[in-house]
């Protein structure tokens, strides 16, 4: 199953390295990754896969969120499939 994962706020360091040593942990393999800083706000989309037999999605989600809170940044995780159908004109 393949998710997006998105981060927004304010630049600081580590960003980058606690959501990928979260994904690492789980075997969330990422696919694609766009990162910017546009005047000290931090971005970032990665398309991520789970092993067919993970059943880790949900776990991954709750350290995501548990990330989000310790360093101060919106981190949101996505279905890659649900995130299409929002996105579909």
């Amino acid at each position: 199953m393949k998710a997006v994962v998105s981060v927004m706020g304010v630049d600081r360091t580590g960003i980058i390295a606690k959501v990928s040593g979260c994904l690492y942990k789980h075997s969330v393999n990422i696919l694609d990754i766009n990162q910017t800083i546009m005047q000290n706000i931090f971005t970032m989309v990665m398309l991520v896969e789970f092993s067919k037999d993970s059943k880790d999605y949900n776990l991954v989600m709750n350290e995501l969120d548990k990330i989000s809170k310790e360093i101060g940044v919106e981190i949101r995780m996505q279905n890659e499939d649900i995130f299409n159908s929002m996105h579909r004109i």
